[in-house]
């Protein structure tokens, strides 16, 4: 596995729409794509920011991958990605780093990425995604 660059910050926010107004509206940050992952409960607004992005996690049901961390956590960064190459070997490879991934193999993520996410109690209290593919 060869990491290139951080990919993203994930931002979990309860109301998105909100939340661009710093983004876009003050920072002036480009909003350059939303998209709906239903499997995932989410909606994700993409904001440019130089060669990498912030997404904001916007669950669109209670039963949402985000819902929880904002129940439990409130509104914050959610994880931080990478962008790799051979994310297929990064489950043995993380297991022999005594780091615990969150499945047995990368799922689907947004924008037909391919995405395997790691436990925060082996990361340092992060989590941290490994993306495979452009979006």
């Amino acid at each position: 596995m060869f990491t290139k660059r951080i990919d993203h910050i994930g931002i979990a926010v309860k109301n998105a729409q909100e939340k661009l107004k710093l983004y876009r509206d003050f920072l002036g940050l480009e909003l350059t794509e939303v998209e709906e992952l239903p499997d995932r409960g989410l909606r994700v607004y993409f904001i440019k920011v130089g060669d990498t992005r912030i997404e904001l996690l916007e669950p669109i049901h209670e039963n949402s991958e985000v819902s929880s961390f904002l129940e439990k956590r409130g509104e914050g960064i959610h994880h931080i990605a990478f962008n790799v190459e051979g994310i297929d070997e990064a489950v043995e490879l993380a297991k022999a780093h005594g780091l615990q991934p969150l499945s047995e193999e990368p799922k689907m993520g947004a924008g037909g990425t391919r995405v395997l996410f790691l436990h925060p109690k082996t990361t340092g209290g992060v989590l941290v995604e490994l993306v495979e593919g452009e979006h």
